[in-house]
């Protein structure tokens, strides 16, 4: 078989492919019909300093070519996480990306501490968020803030940091910039698009929260020139490369475009 290993930051994938954070959950449940070890890497939900019930319902409709989703950062809590999904994870063999969410600085460093010695392999800092009302993807699109919340979170953990970096913006290569220059050992992107889709027997929006993340392949073209962009702005960063990506071909389209691997 051809060797697909990739050396990300200093950590060994056994291949360029990941999952996205969200997308997956922790894993366990696919960990019944597929071994994890062999992905490249294991993306989990965003954690934040402590359990999150997400947005009201309905808060997931389809779009053309994907879907619209505010589920609003969902998840149990950085401990629950340490606890029980964690130590899982590493028992199944997965490398593991902990991604980590917040609506403002002090919850990113609230959840950077407890996962700085961790037996998590990297960290995914999510300031991209569409779906949160502060913080998040606030954070994302102001090159200032970004960098204060870096330069405040780099000292804390010795694990490779990798920014997640929202499309919802004017330039990103300017918020790629930000984010290295202040830390990252690494960027990914893109988080969703905000959209939103309406009754047309009510004339309201389906879900809940009114707007949300457009995901699937309709994102596939934004999330590959954003990829293009930032990798000629910055030729020696590693990039994760994510939108769209539901075939091998799509993948290597964003390999070609500059990604080191894709999620």
């Amino acid at each position: 078989m051809a060797d697909l290993r990739v050396n990300f930051c200093g950590v060994e994938l056994k291949n360029p492919i990941t999952t996205a954070s969200g997308t997956f959950g922790f894993g366990h449940e696919y960990g019944e019909f597929f071994d994890l070890s062999q992905l490249g890497g294991i993306g989990v939900k965003g954690l934040t300093p402590t359990e999150r019930l997400g947005n009201p319902a309905p808060r997931i409709a389809e779009t053309p070519q994907g879907i619209l989703n505010c589920v609003g950062l969902q998840n149990p809590g950085v401990d629950h996480y340490l606890e029980y999904d964690l130590p899982k994870l590493k028992n199944m063999g997965a490398t593991v990306v902990s991604n980590v969410a917040g609506h403002c600085d002090d919850d990113y460093a609230q959840v950077v501490a407890k996962l700085a010695d961790s037996d998590a392999d990297m960290l995914e800092i999510n300031v991209s968020c569409p779906n949160v009302t502060h913080g998040g993807m606030s954070v994302g699109t102001d090159p200032m803030a970004l960098s204060r919340l870096m330069e405040r979170l780099r000292p804390m953990t010795d694990k490779p940091m990798i920014v997640k970096l929202t499309p919802n913006v004017t330039d990103i290569t300017a918020i790629a910039k930000a984010a290295v220059e202040s830390g990252a050992d690494a960027l990914s992107m893109i988080n969703t698009l905000v959209g939103m889709r309406i009754n047309i027997k009510t004339g309201e929006p389906i879900i809940a929260n009114r707007t949300g993340g457009v995901s699937g392949p309709a994102v596939f073209p934004v999330g590959l020139a954003c990829v293009w962009r930032v990798r000629t702005a910055l030729p020696d960063v590693p990039i994760i490369g994510i939108g769209g990506i539901d075939s091998g071909e799509k993948a290597l389209e964003y390999l070609y475009a500059g990604a080191n691997a894709v999620e």
